[in-house]
């Protein structure tokens, strides 16, 4: 199976279509086994998703051969749920991403079984806060740095959801925490979104 930074590194969430075309290179690549092919074809599919092309992304997941690899099932559970969820149907995707969760933890996918708790905390608004925080409690606990770096990511959304729904002061604790945990393992960025959400908190409580 693939590291998750050689899949970051052909990732460029702000350009899903240069993501797609380095995918599609990937899977062509002889320097990667069949396994390793199938692991890039969901996140090619991803990229596809991401342009608005679910029908194409869909076919394409469905042609991914799962029990090469339990770990490929992970992925193409949450891939598919993100489909879903991107095309409007949150309802239908809640069900994926908790297979996805509970898969990847029996598994000891650390980063994929955060990652889905991360999705259900977006696609499940009613329960958002709960699988936030048991996203943050899992992902704290997890070995690989990596995954624990979802702990800003969640930390951060939990953030907006309580600064959205007024509570100022719980979500300023929230963005704190994001900015602690990208500090010691995210990404400057982590760490500039959460110091954004701390100004917005403050610009609340002091009038602006």
């Amino acid at each position: 199976m693939l590291d998750q930074t050689t899949l970051d590194s052909l990732w460029d969430f702000d350009d899903p279509a240069a993501s797609e075309r380095l995918f599609r290179e990937a899977i062509e690549d002889p320097a990667y086994d069949a396994v390793e092919r199938r692991e890039l074809a969901t996140q090619l599919g991803r990229a596809i998703g991401l342009q608005g092309r679910f029908e194409e992304a869909d076919a394409l997941l469905d042609g991914i051969d799962c029990e090469a690899d339990p770990t490929i099932g992970v992925r193409v559970l949450l891939e598919r749920g993100r489909l879903l969820n991107s095309a409007g149907r949150a309802a239908m995707a809640v069900p994926l991403f908790e297979q996805a969760a509970e898969l990847g933890e029996h598994l000891g996918e650390e980063y994929l079984a955060a990652d889905a708790f991360h999705m259900l905390a977006i696609a499940d608004a009613a329960h958002a806060e709960s699988w936030a925080r048991a996203g943050i409690e899992y992902a704290r606990e997890a070995h690989s740095p990596r995954a624990q770096r979802w702990c800003a990511s969640l930390h951060g959304h939990l953030g907006w959801l309580l600064l959205d729904a007024g509570e100022a002061h719980r979500a300023l604790v929230e963005f704190q925490l994001a900015e602690q945990w990208a500090a010691r393992v995210g990404t400057p960025a982590q760490e500039e979104w959460a110091r954004e959400g701390i100004a917005a908190c403050r610009a609340v409580e002091y009038g602006g």
